[in-house]
């Protein structure tokens, strides 16, 4: 039975269902972020925390270790106890899923190796997305902690690495998966190719990310909800060129996100009209699919604004970029 299988078609299928599952976590993240569901569980429970609480005495236990973190106390000491089983529920599925993933990607790729399916560079590859996968579940806990002590909420800047972190991962996958598709062995950071307009735009997607993980991290995207002018000026008017760099201050990090947004759009436009012009027919679905998919992102972002950072729009703003960069890594792609 088993040698009738086409293991070449359970590898690919095994890909697509890793990076399904990582583009799932972030939206989870995400929802998890925008909730303030992230320090619901002060303990890291690599291996106590599989279960969910099931009585009322274990319900009691967490939620009085939460009242001891600055969140509660500064912030919702008035909370109920169904409210906390809410923000617990999103953190719990979040680290839920991680192990999940972990689980389904190390069990396979044993046996893919033991199959012996996989080319050496496959097998490095793999390997190192596996290593970031465990970084990753570090760095998770690592941005929790720095909200337990002192703070409200998570280091923007760690809660930026933890994002672009999950990012790296799903363009490995994704990248693989094309290399896969297409009997390729195409390398991501080829830098012989003359593609620069592409691998510049990609570039700029990674720190739009970052920003926007700090834009998410400052609550950002509650101030300055008017759009194109920041309320009546180019420039928030409650900051000044002086400190133009501080990533502290939220105003800054919104005009920034901003800018980056409008930078990567004029991008994508110059590509287009390389594309178009050089009549590079063999682009023109993927920036047509691309080019589509930046104009959602594009009005979701202003829609994050205008309706005062509602939650609705932020996540499927959040998934929007999933499928950027999927479209742009796949533009790439072909192009080299």
């Amino acid at each position: 039975m088993l040698k009738n299988i086409n293991y070449n078609n359970v590898f690919q299928i095994w890909l697509i269902s890793l990076i399904i599952l990582v583009g799932l976590i972030i939206v989870v993240g995400g929802l998890t972020r925008l909730t303030d569901s992230g320090l619901s569980i002060t303990e890291w429970e690599l291996f106590k925390g599989i279960l969910p609480p099931t009585t009322s005495q274990e319900w009691a236990q967490y939620f009085e270790t939460y009242k001891k973190i600055p969140q509660y106390i500064l912030l919702n000491n008035d909370m109920t106890l169904a409210e906390f089983q809410h923000i617990f529920l999103w953190e719990y599925a979040h680290r839920l899923l991680a192990r999940f993933i972990g689980l389904f990607f190390l069990i396979p790729f044993i046996f893919f190796i033991f199959i012996n399916l996989l080319s050496k560079s496959t097998t490095i590859q793999l390997t190192k997305i596996f290593f970031l996968i465990v970084v990753q579940g570090i760095i998770g806990w690592f941005m929790v902690t720095s909200g337990l002590v002192e703070n409200t909420s998570v280091s923007h800047y760690r809660l930026s690495v933890h994002l672009i972190m999950a990012f790296t991962i799903l363009s490995f996958l994704f990248w693989i998966l094309l290399n896969f598709f297409y009997n390729t062995k195409k390398k991501i950071f080829n830098f012989k190719e003359n593609t620069s307009p592409i691998k510049i735009l990609l570039i700029f997607i990674y720190i739009q990310i970052i920003l926007g993980a700090f834009v998410s991290g400052l609550d950002a995207g509650k101030i300055y909800q008017t759009w194109p002018l920041m309320n009546s000026s180019y420039f928030p008017d409650d900051a000044s060129f002086n400190n133009f760099f501080n990533l502290d201050h939220p105003s800054i990090v919104q005009f920034l996100h901003r800018n980056v947004a409008y930078i990567i759009f004029f991008i994508t436009i110059y590509l287009g009209y390389r594309v178009f012009m050089k009549r590079n027919v063999k682009l023109y679905n993927n920036f047509l699919l691309f080019f589509f998919v930046i104009l959602i992102q594009i009005i979701l972002g202003i829609s994050v604004l205008v309706s005062g950072a509602n939650i609705y729009f932020a996540s499927m703003h959040q998934i929007s970029t999933i499928f950027l960069v999927l479209t742009a890594l796949s533009l790439y792609h072909r192009s080299i």
